[in-house]
């Protein structure tokens, strides 16, 4: 065989060799905690541009060890990482306009329908130019049902018993606390468990997996079964540099398989989380304190209008349209 043709062999397969190098592309994603079902999305995510690009597209998930929960945006705006979680509330001056879907009592009763109206949301340009000021794309939300309340000591059996209890809750949960002369705290879920054990705080809002997955209810003695004050927002984002620099195909993979990420995290939610919840509380004797209906409308109208109202001013001081991002809101909800 003539050395020529060899050396051209080599070289060819050595160009391949580099080319197939230079098509591979790997993601950083910064979470935090542990994997549990405010994660499956992202898990989902992973698996599936994995497997439709061959290989060639991958997200290594962190859990911790990119950064703090609280400067994931940070993070996404220098281009430490390219893809990370956060939570609206955890700092409402750096997203003001995903927090509307924070406000207390805005009535979203479903998995299905934080969904939808999320994504909705954030098409709106707004939306999307605040964001675009830390270089991030909303790429999809994490939908969560509404809060309820684990804590420690004497059970609040009416509202009123809620004077001057510290509770972990922020973004309009929070707001909706202090209408009733509770004293909201806010901290990163991680650090609950520990204000807990050490009374810090008395009483912790979460969504029933992270009041499993942090730990409250290992601690906690009772449970609010209907006193829902609203939700918080988390979206998970990209560096918006780092989704233009994708090639169109992984660009389609990453973006059309956030449907199916989705589809399983809400399935999973509802299938497990949900089913575990009822069973968990029991085997710890936590004792379930509901409240009347007249309580809870009274409570939603002391509320949701002047939180609302306040939410508008504030923000349409920052420049936004503030009562155009809420009627939206609102019209989202009420299209179910």
């Amino acid at each position: 065989m003539p050395k020529s043709f060899i050396k051209t062999a080599i070289l060819t397969t050595t160009m391949a060799a580099f080319a197939g190098e230079a098509m591979a592309v790997e993601w950083n994603v910064s979470l935090w905690g542990k994997r549990r079902a405010f994660t499956e999305h992202v898990e989902k995510l992973a698996e599936l541009v994995d497997a439709k690009s061959n290989g060639e597209f991958t997200l290594n998930i962190s859990y911790g060890g990119l950064s703090k929960n609280r400067e994931n945006l940070d993070g996404i705006s220098i281009g430490a990482f390219e893809m990370a979680q956060f939570c609206a509330g955890y700092h409402r001056d750096k997203n003001p306009s995903i927090t509307v879907l924070e406000l207390p009592f805005l009535g979203v009763e479903t998995l299905e329908d934080e969904r939808r109206i999320s994504e909705a949301l954030y098409r709106h340009p707004a939306v999307v130019s605040d964001l675009a000021r830390w270089n991030a794309t909303l790429l999809m939300p994490s939908p969560l049902p509404q809060y309820n309340i684990v804590g420690v000591g004497e059970a609040p059996k009416t509202l009123a018993s809620y004077e001057g209890l510290t509770v972990r809750a922020t973004g309009g949960i929070g707001k909706a606390m202090s209408a009733i002369n509770a004293v909201p705290t806010s901290m990163s879920a991680s650090e609950v468990r520990q204000a807990l054990d050490s009374g810090v705080v008395k009483a912790v809002a979460f969504a029933p997996h992270a009041h499993m997955s942090f730990g409250t209810i290992e601690t906690g003695k009772w449970w609010t079964t209907n006193l829902n004050p609203g939700t918080v927002n988390c979206p998970v984002v990209v560096n918006s540099d780092a989704l233009a620099s994708l090639s169109d195909e992984h660009r389609t993979i990453l973006t059309g398989s956030v449907a199916e990420a989705l589809d399983h995290y809400i399935a999973n939610y509802n299938q497990k989380t949900m089913v575990a919840w009822g069973p968990a509380l029991e085997e710890r004797g936590i004792t379930r304190v509901s409240y009347s209906d007249a309580a809870l409308t009274d409570f939603r109208e002391r509320v949701a209008g002047p939180a609302a109202a306040e939410w508008v001013a504030e923000n349409t001081k920052r420049g936004l349209p503030a009562q155009e991002l809420y009627d939206t809101a609102i019209a989202l909800i009420a299209n179910k």
